[in-house]
């Protein structure tokens, strides 16, 4: 038997419903990535809708996403629950940024413009001499982290992996909000891990940069444990 090719009303209505559903996922996702939503909380979808303003069914088809991804948790007749950062889920989470960002260096040796590196050089040493008189570069600085090494991933052209780590950059913000204070001293030292591992890539050293990486991310780790914890943190 054939089957009934859906019409334009019902393509129109999956389409709207597809974009709600996204829109609700997103909205729940900044609030991860901004420590709106702490670690451990337990919260109503009726909370969720109050926050993001989205539909209560556009909630419901967000969460099993949201569940599947490991960033939210359903507790039968409770609510939904943020995981706990224990010490087991950061580990988890920065293993996996290591794995993905060191495997990317190579890509980004052939593919980042000399430009792109350039400019990166350029804004990391001009806020190294700014960041002491202002201390509102230094949200700045962790935006500009976060998108940096997102766009190391990138030259990788691997969509798979670029699902998989950006699930992992989120659950990694969230143990950059809630363990990690953000202060003009540990904004110095990102900056200068940034520029180690810039400055082999404007060569062309694959090896240097990803010794440099490799110790720009074992610092991360270690601070997101609390190793360090007198302290601040980026990522």
């Amino acid at each position: 038997m054939r089957m009934r090719a859906p019409n334009s009303d019902e393509t129109e209505h999956a389409t709207h419903s597809a974009s709600l559903r996204q829109t609700a996922y997103e909205s729940i996702v900044d609030l991860l990535n901004s420590g709106a939503l702490q670690p451990g909380q337990i919260i109503s979808q009726r909370d969720l809708v109050a926050r993001t303003g989205a539909t209560l069914g556009s909630i419901r088809e967000a969460i099993p996403r949201l569940e599947g991804e490991g960033l939210l948790q359903t507790l039968p007749k409770r609510g939904l629950k943020v995981p706990s950062l224990d010490v087991a889920f950061v580990r988890d989470a920065y293993q996996m940024r290591r794995m993905i960002e060191l495997a990317a260096i190579p890509d980004v040796i052939h593919r980042l413009p000399a430009t792109t590196i350039d400019g990166w050089i350029a804004w990391h040493e001009d806020a190294a001499r700014r960041v002491e008189a202002r201390q509102d570069l230094v949200r700045e600085i962790q935006a500009h982290d976060w998108d940096m090494h997102e766009v190391l991933v990138a030259a990788m052209r691997n969509d798979l992996v670029a699902r998989v780590y950006r699930v992992t950059a989120i659950k990694i913000r969230m143990a950059v909000q809630n363990r990690l204070r953000v202060t003009p001293d540990n904004a110095r030292r990102v900056l200068a891990e940034h520029l180690a591992i810039l400055y082999p890539l404007r060569t062309r050293n694959r090896a240097a940069a990803e010794r440099a990486l490799g110790r720009h991310l074992d610092v991360s780790l270690r601070l997101a444990l609390g190793e360090r914890s007198e302290a601040g943190g980026l990522s």
